[in-house]
């Protein structure tokens, strides 16, 4: 042991009680008087605090740095902005890897890598070999000179922000990073770490600082973790260690980079790399690991094998090193890493899914296996001279849902549904008939809805909507054969042809535009509308080619509170090219102000236009406190020459379109979509609008828009939604003015009466703390959906959000509410007083309020800003008769 190196920690190890043992030429702590398994489980519960700096830390600098790292590396050292982060390989000219590492850009010029603790000697003189044929670039290792200390786990951000002294932490994803300073000394901070935990952080610091900083966070709740216990995490995490997935096998031969299924995310073929090492090797694995996704079972000669998941059906531990057996017998594969870990049992479903305090264990491992074998698929292991039966799976830990990561068992894959009990139709529709009633009468006359995105309809919106237009067809497009007529393809459809055009004037006149496509059934479906005519109009010059993919756009995050629909993980996602430098969608976010995150920062967008010079500029918020600075952005576009297109997506707040919030068009939008029952009064659809005529030159735009609406988005557009639609439409246009002033009111006096209660209202109190339906109260990290079943007991409907600082929408740490609804069912400012009273008493003191809800809800049973009077009732009543 004294001959082995040791971390600026040791000492600290050892005054714990750690059990030292030699590692990669290091004595280091294995574990700790607790033991692995509570090391393993305080981990996922808590936070641990693992040392980390034994693994080898070297510095790039010098006006060769990229080019040597795109050489050297696997993945696209290019597409890292300062603040981020990679995993990536060391490859060698055969496709295999002689390490696998991780890539840090701090700062501007200057790149960390970060390498394992074995291979630090190994890697240093393959670069130094590389740097004589490259030059240009400087290596230092500074392995010795910083410390690095890793703090995994739910509670890590927390004790972060604890302990920071300045410097905010790194954005809520993967990956990126940070400088802060805590206990006084500069810290380089980056979510990265090796346990598959959604909340995760790495430190860097000099070494004279790591003691002092490893002594904090243990005084705030880490618990030290040894190297067992990462190494069960990275197991459970599904993670490559280098030696058992990456390197040579059981016997020998080399494992391809891409038989590890990380390969996806580490190895880039940008044109940005150009001839890099291994790229000749690397690019046959990759077709075959492409036909291994598509699950093809042709016979591979590049990648016959390949890292898959599996867990043990019989009670036994695989080990690294042993055989496995396919289901026919055949040999020849291994078990590269395997053991006991632990996990925490939980309790209840879905949201409510909470850790319990009992512990359970499983057997699970990964190993390499013919690539034509399928999740689910029975194999035996080896274990002692015999064989015990496992199955590959395609997980052991999911991550996607913060601040957990979650166990996923083997047996809970394949657990179904129980089926209903069997019973005769009639009992089964009488059910049907109770529960509807049921539901009814609890979410209109006993609730308080507050969420922002709902909109009861009025009586003679919801009579209208299931009338005869309901059951029929009326499909039409214009044919300019006929002077650009709407032809039908379907009889009777003449009530129906009256119905549009009236509505579309309704629209027109709300909107103060010209042209409103009112066919789509939904506020994604009209975005999707417009993002595939802009793709048709840009590759109207070339029919044979490729579509052209919009080659960039500037939205709002979704953390932000952009619409999903406008993310390309939403309705964007077909249409959106990718940036050839960063690989991902070619997508830049608005700038919000460091004073109040929830406006866009309109100084800042002026370089951020000239420098990225969008397509697509894209407004409009789910999550949404002001208005937004259509007019200033249009200002600046125009003044930059740019032909982007600025489109606002009204979804939330069409229904306050006017002097009284915003006016899009007189703004300077281009175009206008929105969902038609959020704020505005309608039945569940949606609208494309526009201001443009025949002569202009965004009229391609608005003939591509029809198209792709029909035949491009729908054939049925649903006539019955239609009818009730142009009523609320009338509704809106006659009483607009008293409703939107009344909204607004409000959400002003909710937001003040939550401030007044106690409640944490976030905005700007200068402003009211809203300027739209919406206000936005944060109660605690991760607490929002807690809170916001809570609030649903006490007959309270809310909405939880996550904000711009937090990771997933399951780490929710705020309610989104909005006063719409309520507003229509007559509710004033006054009235929102006890509704915050309620709320408080709920949140704060944790009291259940359901009795008050009932009695309090009882004042506002009747619908307001609609037609009402003798001659409307007796309509309705003739109506009735008639379904």
């Amino acid at each position: 042991m004294s001959e082995l190196r040791k971390t600026v920690l040791h000492g600290r190890h050892v005054a714990l009680g750690a059990k030292m043992v030699e590692f990669a030429g290091w004595e280091m702590p294995i574990q700790y008087p607790t033991g692995i398994v509570t090391e393993h489980l305080k981990t996922r519960r808590f936070a641990g605090l693992f040392d980390v700096s034994h693994m080898g830390r070297f510095v790039f600098r010098g006006s060769g740095a990229l080019a040597f790292l795109q050489h050297a590396l696997t993945n696209n050292a290019a597409a890292l902005e300062v603040e981020q982060a990679q995993y990536t390989i060391i490859p060698n000219d055969k496709g295999g890897a002689i390490d696998d590492a991780y890539l840090y850009r701090f700062v501007d010029g200057e790149y960390l890598l970060v390498v394992n603790a074995g291979n630090r000697k190994k890697d240093w003189d393959h670069f130094q070999a590389m740097r004589a044929a490259l030059g240009q670039v400087e290596i230092r290792d500074e392995s010795e000179i910083m410390a690095m200390i890793s703090l995994q786990g739910p509670l890590s951000k927390s004790i972060l922000s604890n302990v920071l002294e300045s410097g905010t932490l790194p954005e809520p994803k993967r990956n990126a990073l940070g400088i802060v300073e805590i206990a006084g000394s500069r810290v380089l901070l980056a979510r990265t770490g090796y346990t598959g935990e959604p909340l995760c952080f790495e430190l860097f610091v000099d070494c004279e600082a790591a003691g002092p900083l490893w002594d904090l966070l243990v005084a705030q709740g880490a618990a030290p973790v040894g190297l067992g216990a990462r190494d069960t995490l990275r197991l459970e995490a599904g993670l490559p260690l280098y030696g058992h997935e990456l390197g040579v096998d059981p016997e020998g031969r080399e494992i391809p980079i891409f038989a590890c299924p990380l390969a996806k995310t580490a190895v880039s073929f940008s044109p940005l790399k150009e001839d890099f090492v291994g790229r000749a090797a690397l690019l046959r694995q990759n077709e075959e690991f492409k036909e291994f996704l598509l699950q093809d079972d042709a016979p591979r000669s590049v990648l016959p094998r390949v890292i898959r998941p599996f867990a043990m059906v019989e009670r036994s531990i695989a080990r690294a090193g042993a055989k496995v057996l396919s289901a026919d017998g055949r040999r020849g594969d291994y078990v590269t890493s395997g053991t006991m870990v632990p996990y925490w049992k939980t309790a209840g479903e879905k949201l409510a899914t909470r850790f319990t305090d009992e512990v359970g264990m499983r057997a699970i491992g990964l190993a390499l296996v013919d690539s034509r074998l399928r999740v689910g698929q029975p194999i035996r292991v080896e274990v002692r001279g015999c064989t015990a039966e496992a199955v590959l799976v395609p997980f052991h830990l999911r991550s996607e849902a913060p601040p957990y990561a979650r166990p996923v068992l083997h047996d809970s894959l394949e657990a179904k549904r129980p089926a209903a009990p069997a019973a005769p139709t009639l009992d089964k529709v009488q059910r049907l008939l109770d529960m509807a009633a049921e539901n009814t009468v609890w979410r209109q006359r006993e609730c308080l809805n507050l969420i922002p995105s709902e909109m009861t309809t009025s009586p003679l919106v919801r009579l209208l909507s299931v009338m005869d237009p309901a059951f029929r067809y009326a499909e039409h497009k214009q044919v300019r054969a006929f002077y650009n007529a709407e032809i039908f393809y379907y009889q009777g459809t003449d009530f129906i042809e009256e119905v549009e055009r009236m509505l579309e004037d309704e629209l027109r006149t709300y909107l103060g535009c010209t042209q409103v496509e009112t066919r789509v059934i939904s506020g994604q479906m009209a975005n999707t509308a417009v993002f595939s005519a802009l793709v048709d109009c840009a590759s109207q010059i070339d029919r044979t080619a490729e579509p052209r993919r919009l080659r960039q756009v500037l939205n709002h995050p979704i953390l932000h509170g952009g619409h999903l629909s406008a993310q390309p993980m939403g309705a964007l996602r077909d249409y959106i090219a990718r940036d050839p430098k960063t690989e991902r969608p070619a997508v830049v976010h608005f700038p919000t102000m460091s004073s109040n995150p929830y406006r866009t920062d309109v100084a800042a967008c002026g370089e951020l236009l000239e420098r990225t010079r969008p397509a697509l500029i894209i407004f409009g918020k789910s999550m949404v406190l002001h208005p937004e600075p259509v007019r200033e952005i249009r200002a600046l576009v125009d003044r930059l020459g740019l032909r982007a297109v600025l489109m606002y997506d009204m979804a939330h707040v069409l229904g306050l379109v006017g002097p009284h919030f915003q006016e899009p068009f007189r703004d300077g939008a281009d175009v206008v979509t929105g969902s038609t029952h959020k704020t505005f009064f309608g039945t569940q659809r949606g609208v494309v609008a526009m201001n443009s005529r025949p002569e202009d030159a965004r009229w391609p735009l608005w003939e591509a828009v029809r198209r792709r609406t029909f035949p491009g988005s729908v054939s049925n557009h649903h006539l019955g939604t239609l009818l009730g639609l142009l009523m609320a439409a009338h509704e809106m246009n006659h009483f607009r003015d008293a409703y939107q002033t009344q909204v607004l009111g409000n959400a002003k006096a909710l937001a003040a009466a939550l401030r007044r209660a106690g409640m944490n209202v976030a905005g700007d109190p200068a402003l009211g703390y809203t300027q739209t339906h919406q206000v936005l109260v944060e109660v605690d990290y991760a607490k929002g959906p807690e809170v916001a079943r809570r609030l649903e007991e006490s007959n309270i409907i809310v909405n939880y959000q996550a904000t711009a600082n937090e990771e997933g929408f399951t780490a929710a740490g705020a309610l989104r509410l909005g006063v719409a609804e309520m507003t229509r069912f007559g509710m004033r400012e006054a009235d929102f007083e006890p509704v915050a009273e309620m709320m408080a008493d709920v949140v704060l003191r944790g009291r259940s309020v359901q009795d008050l809800v009932k009695a309090f809800r009882q004042k506002f049973l009747g619908m307001t800003f609609c037609f009402t009077g003798k001659e409307i009732e007796t309509r309705i009543e003739q109506l009735h008769r008639l379904i």
